[in-house]
Parts: structure tokens; C-alpha cells; sequence
């Protein structure tokens, strides 16, 4: 892709995002997460009405009368966009692929983090991390992590959600709001999210396209596994062929949702031919 057809495509997306995120996401974004970055600030005596969650049991030991920690809402927060940039997010039915609807969720949740004076980071992840924007504020930074999602070719096709959990651990100390967004056609990451979710607030956004849940009677077809890149003949009108591939998927799906549900952290799933703007603005009204 060359710089202008790049520039083209960002500016497209900038306008679509950042309308969505000025008239519709910011308000909803900053009342959702501002409680979630709290700082202590200090201890006073129990009054009538306190949350009795904020009881600090040790001062009121040592005073033989209820204390209460004062927390103070910080400032600002920061924003980790994890995407998904493994080979099957460049699956597509409905003229229109998994990756750009990827892009435009991550546009528009940076730019309402920005309207909330935020910082944002992206890391963009397949079997390992190929990329890692470490958190920043301002519209330049968020129009180099668009031009990353739109034009970064990733070296591997595979996926390991674990491991861009475990570099997420590793380098994000602070807490912070975690929007991961993937297809989440993997497993065996559950250790490692219930150790990042202790620290962060994680939402994991499923997208998804219908034509992934089932596979049609069409004969003998020619299939490409975008995450290994073999081709093989399936034989789409066997019955036993289709339900084993919706219960593999099926199993990945559930896998998903219990995972997250159990270590507590969000779920959004939203269909390519759907309306994310709904989707999300549902999550948020929920929190």
C-alpha cells in the first residue's frame, strides 16, 4: 500500500471512529472506567453510608473504632488496545473482513480514551507480540496506531493469546483498562488471564462472522487454514464432517466465555454484518 492510499484510509477511518467516539462513546467510556483508577489517599473514622467494602480493618483494630480508606479517582487513565493479528482475522463473508472491523473497534475506543484525556497503547499480537506502542496521549498517537492496525503485516498467522498475556504483565505495571480484540479461536490461556485480570480491568471483544460457525453442504471443497497456510479437501457433505466443526467451535467458544466470566473480566461479541456501536454501548450502559 502506498503512503497516499495509507493516508486515504486513515483519514477515512479517523472521521468514522472519531465522530462515533465524540457524540456517542466518551460519555459512556468515562463513566464506565473512571472508578476503575483509584489512588489511596488516606484513612479517616467510619461514617453512616460508607461503603462498608473500604473498612480498613487493621486501623480499626488498633483504634477499637471503624476506619474507612479514602480513595481519590486518579487523573488519567491509561488504555492497552491488544489486537489480534493472526491469519484469521483476515477471514470475510459479507464484503467486509474480521481485520477491518478489528480496526475500526480499536479507532474508536482510542479516540474516546482520548477524548477522556487518556493515555492509549496497542499491542499487536499472533503466536508472540509483533508490536508493542507503549502508552501515550494525543491525535498523533492514535493516527500511528490506525496506520499500524491498517497496514502491519505480522510474521506469524498463528495465535497465542497467552503469550500476548504474559507480555502484557510483564511490561504494564500500572493498572489499566485492557480492550483485547480477537476472534479468540484459541485455548489454554485461562492461567494466564486470571493473573492479568487481578491487575487490570480486561474486556475481551469477540469478533466473529457467521460464515466461521457453520460450515454449508457445498460438496467437495478446498480449504485454507489461514493460521498453518495448507489447503485440504473437505468433504462438506458429510454430516459427521459438519458437526465436528461446529463442535470445535463451539468448544472454543465456550472455552472463551467461561474464561473470562471466571476470572472477571468483560465479553463483547459482535458479528462482522452487525452494529459493534450497539454492542459496546450496551456493555457500557451494563457495567
Amino acid at each position: 500500500m502506498d503512503t497516499k492510499e495509507l493516508l486515504k484510509k486513515v483519514r477515512k477511518i479517523e472521521i468514522k471512529t472519531k465522530r462515533l467516539s465524540n457524540h456517542i462513546f466518551s460519555g459512556e467510556y468515562h463513566s464506565s472506567f473512571k472508578g476503575r483508577g483509584m489512588t489511596f489517599s488516606e484513612v479517616r473514622q467510619y461514617q453512616y453510608g460508607d461503603d462498608i467494602r473500604n473498612i480498613d480493618w487493621n486501623v480499626t483494630a488498633r483504634y477499637n473504632e471503624a476506619h474507612v480508606k479514602v480513595f481519590e479517582e486518579e487523573r488519567e487513565l491509561t488504555m492497552v488496545l491488544m489486537v489480534d493479528i493472526s491469519g484469521s482475522e483476515s477471514f470475510g463473508s459479507k464484503n467486509q473482513f474480521k481485520k477491518d472491523i478489528v480496526t475500526e473497534i480499536a479507532a474508536t475506543m482510542a479516540f474516546s480514551a482520548t477524548q477522556n484525556n487518556d493515555k492509549i497503547g496497542l499491542i499487536l499480537f499472533s503466536d508472540t507480540v509483533e508490536l508493542y506502542i507503549p502508552p501515550k496521549k494525543g491525535r498523533s498517537h492514535v493516527l500511528r496506531i490506525i496506520r499500524e492496525l491498517i497496514e502491519f503485516e505480522p510474521k506469524s498467522h498463528k495465535t497465542d493469546i497467552a503469550q500476548a498475556l504474559k507480555f502484557l504483565s510483564g511490561t504494564q505495571k500500572k493498572k489499566a483498562i485492557i480492550f483485547m480484540i480477537s476472534d479468540f479461536m484459541s485455548d489454554s490461556y485461562e492461567h494466564t488471564l486470571k493473573i492479568a485480570s487481578k491487575k487490570h480491568d480486561i474486556t475481551g471483544v469477540r469478533v466473529y462472522d457467521m460464515r466461521e460457525e457453520k460450515i454449508p453442504n457445498l460438496g467437495m471443497v478446498s480449504m485454507l487454514d489461514a493460521e498453518t497456510g495448507k489447503i485440504q479437501l473437505v468433504d462438506t457433505s458429510s454430516k459427521t464432517v459438519r458437526l465436528n466443526y461446529e463442535k470445535h467451535y463451539q468448544e472454543k467458544l465456550n472455552y472463551f466465555k467461561d474464561t473470562f466470566r471466571k476470572s472477571g473480566a468483560g465479553i463483547v461479541n459482535t458479528r462482522v454484518d452487525e452494529n459493534y456501536v450497539t454492542k459496546l454501548l450496551g456493555y457500557f450502559k451494563s457495567r
